[in-house]
């Protein structure tokens, strides 16, 4: 079996969306993994001193993994393309707005200086490699005529 020379990309940001998943899955469940508690996790994560409910972190891990899955082959017709378009923009815009320090206007309530650090050096460069991740197989393995 060959891989089409991006389809390691489109592997890694499949991974990465899986992992990210796994992440909120244990998080609804009540780990701080990777912090040592509720409030690291908070402050690190989410912006705010209120950790979201159970139900809004499997609600997440829900649309990563189907996100991954989006991602995980290459694009196949018309509506695939543009789900795969939506993906890499919705990314895109996500590390703009974090990158820029005001992810707070697209998730109100994220806006401790704990989280605009970590966002600026850990988050919004994740979301840029994964718009990148999707965009770049999704323009150059599109189907041509």
């Amino acid at each position: 079996m060959t891989v089409a020379p991006t389809g390691w990309l489109r592997t890694i940001a499949a991974g990465t969306l899986v992992t990210a998943s796994a992440l909120h899955v244990a998080w609804g469940r009540g780990s701080t993994f990777p912090f040592a508690s509720d409030g690291a996790l908070t402050a690190n994560v989410v912006g705010s001193s209120r950790a979201p409910s159970p139900a809004s972190c499997f609600g997440v891990a829900a649309c990563l993994g189907m996100a991954a899955a989006v991602v995980a082959v290459p694009a196949r017709g018309r509506l695939h393309q543009l789900a795969l378009a939506a993906l890499a923009t919705g990314f895109a815009t996500r590390a703009t707005f974090g990158f820029a320090g005001r992810t707070d206007l697209l998730v109100p309530g994220s806006a401790s200086p704990t989280f605009r650090r970590n966002d600026r050096r850990v988050l919004s460069p994740l979301c840029a490699a994964l718009a990148l991740g999707i965009a770049i197989p999704t323009w150059r393995d599109r189907p041509t005529g």
